[in-house]
């Protein structure tokens, strides 16, 4: 599980000061998938970096299994990450002087895992295994970060925006092979997004505004990246 209790974070000082965070609480189980949803300047891609070991907080504690990861070391906290997060992000950030395939294998390469070629026919990309990222479209360079965030074989995914520079029938795309893996993997799965219709797909909504979490909801029965509006 993770635990996130009284996370501030302020940006800037003096006048100049901007309060992001102001003093968040929640909690992830292990295994679900969760969709923080707010406007732009809510606060919610500052906490996703907080949580997955980007930023640190000014404030309060993020513990995993009850060990509190803001009090790591600058180096423990990047072999932390190295073996337990995974990021998608809505900016593909492929080296473009590598394959498909090399580039999957750089995320394969921190958990020793041989076996990525599977993940790379998962995301339907097994015919571009020599292409460069310059020669696939944006809907395929997303998949390819999909499929090295998972070659890293994470505890937790976490992804910010990963559909925002997409079309709508890219989109779905992507949002079901996240889905699809989600469910395989037995991941925890935490994304954040400003599309209420996306919210749908997940197990659990955290809602924010401002700086705060201003309503948190169960999905009864969630939906399919293809029963979705858009």
């Amino acid at each position: 599980m993770i635990s996130v209790k009284g996370i501030t974070k302020t940006y800037g000082s003096g006048e100049g000061a901007v309060e992001v965070l102001k003093g968040i609480n929640l909690e992830v189980d292990d295994g679900s998938f969760v969709v923080i949803l707010g406007a732009s300047g809510s606060g919610k891609s500052t906490l996703l970096n907080i949580i997955s070991c980007l930023e640190r907080p000014d404030g309060g504690s993020v513990c995993y299994d009850g060990e509190d990861i803001t009090k790591f070391t600058d180096s423990r906290l990047t072999a932390f990450r190295r073996t337990n997060i995974g990021f998608i992000f809505q900016q593909y950030y492929l080296l473009p002087n590598m394959t498909v395939e090399k580039n999957v294998r750089m995320g394969a390469d921190l958990a020793h895992n041989d076996d990525y070629g599977k993940i790379i026919e998962a995301v339907g990309l097994g015919d571009k295994l020599e292409k460069y990222p310059a020669e696939l479209s944006g809907g395929e360079q997303q998949r390819v970060a999909i499929a090295r965030a998972i070659a890293k074989r994470p505890r937790v995914l976490f992804l910010d925006e990963p559909t925002g520079a997409l079309d709508e029938n890219t989109g779905r795309q992507v949002l079901d092979y996240i889905a699809n893996i989600h469910k395989t993997q037995s991941l925890t799965t935490i994304m954040v997004t400003h599309n209420s219709n996306i919210a749908r797909m997940a197990d659990r909504v955290i809602m924010m505004n401002s700086g705060r979490i201003v309503q948190t909801y169960n999905v009864d029965c969630p939906q399919s990246a293809y029963e979705i509006g858009w």
